[in-house]
């Protein structure tokens, strides 16, 4: 009765977005005033109360992946999430031995030589069994055991490599002079306390152990280049001494040691956010700053004082974040640092905030939340942008707890008994329950208006009479409400939380009452409105309640808190939140709706409605109204068919002004009239022809494009213009296309969407790509789908590939993997994941052109890098004066182009900054502690250290920026990935799991559970073992698994099948001679892998008793990326090809001539580009027709033998004529050139 009830009253809540299922939710954390910890989700609507809920905490810190906490017991805790990919940590040590003529080789060294048992520097002495566990919270994975590796190279048997003394070059060839050698013991040990609260244990000295701990805080994850996932701990004792915890990372949650930070004062409480912002606060009032925090000293170099807003009341409590500084001083205001930043982490002002709060914290994205100081809820700061940093209102977190759920039932019973046995419950008054739909407006929850009892029952006269009590309950208009948000004066928001902390009702019958049941509970206990939760106006201390305390409040009553964090908490700007609606249990039970389905305030006749109508009867009206109007379409088509069409075509012209890159030299934008001109045949069928008219010597020219011959229109990478191509087959042999630019980007997308829907008309394509399409990706990160042809994969005479016709689809994407079953998964610049939804269009294509649902926002962060160069000369050293033959001292990474901070800008006006210039210390060859890296000159090899030969030298710097669009795309939480390969085909059922292998950002190799046609986001991440960190992966067709480990290694994964899909052990492939691999590809039975020189292999002897092939045989260089499909078919992205009009780099080509018995083709054919960064063909399983020889030549009878040479002579003489792939370069040649 009770489902049945609630499924009637659906419509009158407000429903769940299905698409919250799958976005991905960070959690707000907090402390009730009885120790325990709660999460709330960004995309729930309940707090759910945390595992060991025996322990009781004061305070939390949290971050995205981990949280640390204060028991009441005053020991620090960590709680660590549990992920698909454990944390593991390697511990080896080497074995070192010495020749000797007598024994050979043997244990016994020289006394100045290393230990026998030593770290890689022979400094250190390690034996095996002198390692341990660093805490109980690990364990052992497996045993010791041999590297039998060595730069990417197999060793012999044993694992040995020689070298003549200690230390030195070692190789893996024992030579006639090696006189000693060493080989590399490894053993992994894996953290096992995830999502469980783990005790930190210290192991410092007993004299140094630091006092009990008080307050505690967690971040500096985002430090300039910091190693990736390293925290700062930060900690405060009863003392008042300030602590910070050693080498907090990924790969050891726990941290080692504490060690003692000296402070001008005893501390109270402390505050660290993401980036290198430290505040904390004195006990007299004062706030303190931690100046010198960087990737070299997280600890910081020294303090600066700040005084407090007020010389009447000091600073109690202070929250940063990115780049914001909240507060609260002691008389409970809240107070804002204005001019706060990496360069400024004092700030410059303080600003009042109107509301008074126990404690603030700032999330994320500077988000901010706040207790109130009243009645301990849990508030939100609204309107908070970059630009407006401070936000503009409060507004209550009314969200109940998990636990309530249970309870739900019972009082929904109780309160639904009352609609059969008594009138005067019925007449019980509800309330309006204010919603937020978004940040900028409050709905209400459907309800009748307000009606006061007349009667009361006798069992709740004791209720009624407690609830008059005076007490300080939320406003009609709490903080936060939008009741004219937009133009209220701050003192009319301050003017409401006056009234919010002093307002009381004295009168019974204007406060809005409950129903409550003559129960000796609710006797005892009053059941409170939404509008006021719970009494809570004696609280006003951050102190702990004894468990006794626990039964002061109900079910019904929110939860009164005592600490939050918001240091993992990401609150999108663009996806609302449902924190400020109550959730539809507690609407239930609040507005009295029982199993009876009574609802108080509604009309008879919207419940005899609602009570009536069942799904099968909706579900009958339905089919009977579709049915009527397919009937009446039937019957007035029929009656008007006879008649002649009035109009036989129509023309519809839309024109405007563009600049046109021209043809001839000078090469320069000009200013041109363009018209498009669509034509309706009387067959239905549309066309489009594109006029662009010029001026060329004072006389008015034009030329003209058919639309049906276009093959892609892309928009192109400019920093100053909003540009875009047209391609044609002849200008794609040129490499020449048609650019056009609009004056503002909005024009330009509007060209865009009506060429692009001109195109599909004229050839009529429409809707989502097929389960065969062939997916590229631009260098700007567009996303382009091709249908292909039957012809195509031809073997005597294939379709060119510049006829492919490429449409674009919305999103922004670095690679995509597919496979012939629709599975599409791509990964972003910042090694998010996304999978396909089934939808098309988004981006710049307007609603008719795209799919109504399945299309979400997306968005992605890149690093744009420029390059700071000096030289050095005897007088000043290293300078910015170079030579006049130098590149420029700043300047992009070939010095041929001028790039200073000032002057660069993000690589379209559709992306925006999102930090600030920083030096990047990852740069490839290393760097010193400058982040400068050395070399004899302009341009040479860099490298790390600085050595007598080092004349000029140069870093990096890098900086972030953002782009946010949308397409069919949803992000895969949580793991972010480096590469990703899904199985080509499958002739099992849709219900059947289609094998997914993915690399993530830290060389981890994972395995996805759960993925089907059905559901192609799949359920979980399997981690599959290593022994060094992986950068690309490959499965083919017959779950053959291949891998390339980050030292340029190739590896075969043994026993992978459906029942077992990730595979037994890891099989070392040799690697091409002197060659290091970067990316591998495997078809139906061909492997093909490419090397960091641009150059392609085929792996030669593979047969099913030998997956492992025996040779590699060289195809081609001047390849920059590579897809071998189910087909054994090989398309490349060609790094440069030389057009007649122009040299293009990143362009599409086609390997012809692949067969069975010349797996590696023969020539080159060339399709789109430049600009093509990314091509997947692993979906295009669609074969050519194959002929019968007799049908060939019962067709063309009269066609000589010699002729049907000389045509096929033509044919491979054609096919072989573009070829400007150079095959005959050296392969292990840095600088590849066409």
């Amino acid at each position: 009765m009770m489902a049945q009830s609630r499924t009637d009253l659906l419509p009158l809540i407000p429903p769940f977005c299905l698409s919250d299922m799958a976005m991905p939710s960070s959690l707000l954390w907090a402390v009730d005033i009885f120790g325990r910890a709660y999460t709330l989700s960004t995309v729930g609507q309940y707090w759910e109360l945390c595992k060991d809920t025996q322990l009781e905490f004061k305070r939390v810190s949290a971050v995205r992946q981990c949280c640390w906490g204060i028991a009441c017991d005053h020991q620090v805790y960590t709680y660590v999430f549990s992920g698909d990919v454990p944390i593991r940590y390697r511990e080896e040590t080497y074995e070192n031995q010495r020749w000797n003529p007598v024994g050979g080789f043997c244990e016994q060294l020289l006394p100045s030589d290393r230990w026998q048992w030593s770290d890689v520097s022979g400094l250190r002495h390690q034996q095996l069994d002198s390692f341990t566990l660093p805490s109980a919270h690990w364990e052992w994975e497996s045993d010791w055991y041999v590297d039998e590796n060595i730069g990417g190279e197999p060793t012999e048997k044993g694992g040995w490599t020689y070298a003549i003394d200690f230390p030195s070059t070692y190789t893996k060839e024992k030579r006639w002079n090696s006189c000693v050698r060493r080989r590399r013991w490894i053993r992994y040990r894996r953290y096992k306390s995830q999502d469980v609260w783990a005790k930190i244990v210290s192991h410092d000295d007993p004299d140094q152990l630091p006092d009990p701990f008080n307050d505690i805080s967690i971040g500096g994850w985002e430090v300039t280049d910091e190693p990736p996932g390293r925290l700062s701990v930060w900690a405060v004792s009863l003392q008042g001494r300030v602590w910070y915890r050693e080498n907090v990372c990924h790969d050891n949650p726990e941290g080692s040691m504490w060690s003692l930070i000296s402070t001008p004062g005893e501390v109270v409480q402390i505050s660290c956010g993401p980036y290198d912002l430290l505040w904390a606060t004195l006990w007299e009032g004062q706030a303190i700053v931690r100046e010198g925090i960087d990737r070299n000293n997280p600890q910081g170099v020294s303090w600066s004082t700040v005084e407090s807003p007020s010389s009447e009341n000091g600073i109690m409590h202070v929250s940063v974040g990115v780049d914001v500084v909240w507060c609260v001083t002691k008389d409970r205001k809240v107070w804002f640092r204005r001019g706060v930043n990496s360069h400024n982490p004092c700030g410059t002002s303080w600003i009042e905030m109107v509301g008074e709060m126990m404690m603030v914290t700032v999330g994320l994205n500077n988000q901010v939340w706040g207790i109130g100081c009243d009645d301990r809820a849990i508030y939100f700061r609204q309107g908070v942008t970059p630009s407006e940093l401070s936000g503009k209102t409060w507004k209550a977190i009314v969200c109940g707890r998990e636990s309530d759920r249970s309870q739900t039932g019972s009082s929904t019973s109780l309160l639904s008994a009352g609609c059969f046995f008594t009138d005067d419950i019925q007449n019980q008054t509800s309330t309006v329950v204010h919603g937020d739909a978004d940040t900028s407006s409050d709905t209400e929850l459907p309800g009748a208006p307000a009606r006061l009892a007349s009667a009361a029952p006798t069992g709740a006269a004791a209720s009624s009479d407690r609830a008059a009590e005076p007490r300080a309950d939320v406003p009609a208009h709490p903080p936060g409400s939008d009741q004219g948000e937009a133009t209220v004066a701050l003192t009319n928001e301050k003017a409401d939380l006056e009234m919010h902390k002093t307002s009381t009702n004295a009168d019974p019958s204007a406060e809005l009452q409950w129903t409550n049941i003559d129960l000796k509970e609710a006797q005892k206990h009053p059941v409170l409105s939404v509008s006021s939760f719970a009494d809570t106006s004696s609280l006003c201390s951050l102190g702990m309640f004894s468990a006794g305390a626990e039964e002061q409040y109900g079910a019904d009553e929110h939860p009164l808190w005592a600490w939050v964090s918001g240091g993992g908490c990401l609150v999108d700007l663009h996806s609302p939140l449902k924190w400020f609606t109550v959730p539809s249990e507690v609407y239930w039970r609040l507005t009295g709706v029982g199993d009876s389905g009574c609802v108080p305030g509604l009309s008879s006749s919207v419940q005899s409605l609602s009570l009536s109508i069942s799904p099968a009867q909706t579900a009958a009206w339905r089919k009977q109204i579709f049915q009527q109007l397919s009937d009446r379409t039937k019957r007035e088509l029929e009656n008007f068919r006879h008649y002649e069409q009035a109009v036989e075509q129509s023309v519809w012209v839309k024109t405007g002004t563009l600049q046109w890159w021209r043809n001839w030299k000078p090469h320069k934008w000009t200013d041109v009239r363009v018209a498009l001109e669509q034509f309706t045949g009387s067959d239905g069928m549309r066309d489009s022809i594109l006029f662009i008219y010029y001026m060329y010597h004072e006389e008015k020219k034009y030329i003209h494009v058919f639309l049906n011959e276009v093959t892609i229109i892309v928009e192109v990478l400019s920093e100053a213009k909003h540009s875009f191509a047209l391609y044609t087959p002849e200008r794609t042999k040129q490499r020449w296309p048609i650019r056009l630019a609009a004056a503002t980007e909005q024009e330009m997308h509007d060209w865009l969407s009506l060429l692009t829907m001109s195109c599909c008309e004229s050839r009529r394509i429409q809707g989502p790509p097929s389960q065969h399409a062939i997916w590229s990706v631009t260098c700007k990160g567009d996303v382009f789908v091709s249908e292909p042809s039957p012809e195509l994969e031809a073997g005597a005479s294939p379709l060119p590939c510049d006829q492919m016709f490429w449409r674009q689809v919305g999103g922004h994407l670095r690679l995509i993997e597919c496979n012939n079953r629709g599975i599409v998964w791509g990964i972003g610049y910042d090694h998010t994941a996304w999978v396909y939804t089934g939808g098309y269009g988004g981006g710049f294509i307007p609603g008719l052109a795209s799919s109504a649902d399945n299309i979400y926002t997306q968005s992605d962060v890149k690093c744009v890098y420029i390059y700071e160069n000096q030289r050095w000369n005897p007088v000043t050293g290293y300078s910015s004066r170079g030579l006049p033959t130098d590149r420029y001292m700043w300047s992009d990474a070939s010095g041929l182009q001028e790039c200073t901070k000032l002057n660069t800008k993000p690589p379209s006006p559709q992306w925006s900054w999102v930090s600030d210039w920083y030096i990047d210390f990852n740069a490839s060859g290393g760097t010193d502690r400058e982040g400068w890296q050395y070399a004899a000159d302009f341009p040479a090899s860099y490298h790390g250290h600085k050595t007598m030969k080092d004349f000029v030298r140069r870093r990096r710097w890098a900086r972030k920026c953002k782009i946010v669009t949308n397409g069919p795309w949803l992000e895969v939480p949580p793991v972010t990935l480096r590469d990703i390969s899904v199985i080509p085909s499958s002739d099992a059922a849709d219900e059947a799991a289609v094998a997914l292998w993915a690399i993530s950002d830290k060389g981890d190799v994972l395995c996805r559970l759960g993925v089907t046609q059905h559901s192609p986001a799949g359920t979980s991440w399997l981690h599959v073992g290593t022994d060094q960190p992986f950068i690309s992966v490959s499965i083919g067709a017959f779950y053959q698994v291949w891998a390339i480990a980050r030292d340029g290694s190739a590896f075969y994964r043994g026993s992978v099948s459906p029942k077992n899909p990730a595979g037994d052990c890891w099989y070392h492939i040799p690697s091409p001679q002197k060659q290091k691999l970067k990316q591998v590809s495997v078809g139906r039975t061909s492997v093909f892998v490419l090397d960091k020189n641009g150059n392609l292999w085929f792996r030669q002897g593979i047969t099913p008793s030998y997956p492992q092939g025996s040779t590699w045989d060289h195809v081609s260089n001047n390849v920059r990326k590579m897809s071998v499909g189910p087909l054994d078919q090989v398309w490349v992205i060609a790094d440069k090809v030389q057009g007649s009009h122009s040299l293009s780099c990143g362009t599409v080509c086609h390997r012809t001539g692949v067969q069975p018995m010349e797996p590696k083709g023969l020539s080159w054919d060339y399709g789109i580009g430049g600009g093509w960064e990314h091509i997947t063909v692993r979906g295009n399983a669609t074969e050519a027709s194959r002929v019968a020889p007799h049908d060939t030549a019962e067709e063309n009878p009269a066609v000589p033998k010699d002729l049907e040479d000389e045509a096929s002579k033509e044919r491979t003489e054609h096919s072989r004529t573009p070829l400007m792939v150079s095959e005959s370069q050296e392969l292990d040649r840095n600088a590849v050139h066409c």
